[in-house]
């Protein structure tokens, strides 16, 4: 399966397959003991929120009147999940997702999109990302970047951008 998802990754999360094609070239291309409804339920159980996090973002958005965007390289349906039930939707401005615009990061290409429906000069932007070669990528473009590792790490070099102090 795992040979599989590397061949399907990126067409999926481009937006260039749906789920459930997906899962028929992953999952479903032989007998299973459980459903594809079963999958899906599983699937989208792993989706995490990270509330200090996005407790974090809706604050910086308020007190500074941030602009915020998400850059994801991620599938429409996953997407879509994450959105609705992290409520990202309350405090994020725009999605500039994978399966949206049909590039994925690593391609500069994502950030210069974000960097047109934003409106703003990279320099003016403040990328926060967990993928170092992303970071490299962003920072490349004259984005100014963090490389989250932590949400204290984090909160710590938003401090010398002075975005969040004690």
């Amino acid at each position: 399966m795992e040979e599989r998802h590397l061949l399907m990754c990126d067409t999926y999360e481009e937006g260039r397959l749906t789920l459930e094609e997906y899962l028929g070239q992953l999952v479903f291309y032989q007998r299973r003991a459980f459903t594809r409804a079963q999958f899906r339920r599983f699937m989208f159980a792993q989706s995490r929120p990270y509330p200090q996090m996005i407790e974090l973002m809706a604050e910086l958005k308020s007190q500074h009147r941030l602009k915020i965007a998400v850059v994801s390289n991620e599938a429409r349906e996953l997407n879509a999940y994450r959105i609705r039930n992290f409520k990202l939707n309350r405090f994020v401005d725009f999605f500039v997702s994978s399966c949206f615009v049909h590039v994925r990061k690593p391609d500069a290409e994502i950030f210069r999109l974000a960097l047109d429906l934003a409106q703003v000069q990279a320099r003016q932007v403040l990328y926060i990302e967990n993928t170092p070669m992303f970071v490299e990528v962003a920072n490349g473009l004259g984005i100014r970047s963090i490389l989250h590792t932590s949400y204290d790490t984090t909160r710590e070099k938003l401090s010398t951008f002075a975005l969040y102090g004690e």
